[in-house]
């Protein structure tokens, strides 16, 4: 499918979100990508996750960054997310559980598991360095930044960190 910036997703979330979960029960994982990574596919992901687990997309959102630190749906997105929360969440897990049963997979365990760090992490004293307090998380590794568009003229031809 593809999506513009600026369209809705929720009218394709249960399309998306059945062939997401039918590729994860047959063993198979299932590549959710857009341009950078970083809004579209993030919105996709997340209310997947929001629809097999009993976590709302601030949950899922915050565990999807564990692992990449740099998703972050647009302001767009991220309301279209607060819409499907309010509006038809519970329908679909509803109609995810009446279609495929009980979830064979761990997700609630897993995001919870991502989640913890986090959380642990956020009730620890803060250290002062310099002008920064520190909580002892780190946003990720320095060079991780979103994919370059193939072609982009502003980094075509030149390595990060060369002239």
């Amino acid at each position: 499918m593809f999506f513009s910036s600026f369209q809705s997703r929720i009218q394709h979330f249960k399309e998306c979100i059945r062939f997401i979960h039918e590729c994860r029960l047959h063993g198979g994982g299932c590549l959710i990508h857009c341009l950078a990574g970083v809004s579209r596919s993030t919105t996709i992901l997340v209310a997947y996750l929001m629809t097999v687990t009993h976590l709302g997309w601030r949950e899922c959102l915050a565990a999807a960054k564990v692992v990449r630190s740099y998703v972050s749906p647009n302001f767009g997105f991220q309301k279209q997310l607060q819409e499907y929360e309010a509006t038809l969440l519970q329908e679909y897990r509803t109609w995810v559980q009446m279609e495929y049963g009980k979830n064979p997979l761990p997700d609630q365990e897993e995001l919870q598991r991502l989640l913890s760090p986090r959380e642990e992490k956020v009730n620890e004293p803060q250290i002062e360095l310099g002008e920064t307090k520190w909580n002892g998380t780190a946003p990720g590794p320095a060079n991780h930044q979103p994919h370059t568009r193939y072609g982009d003229s502003s980094t075509s031809g030149r390595h990060q960190g060369t002239n």
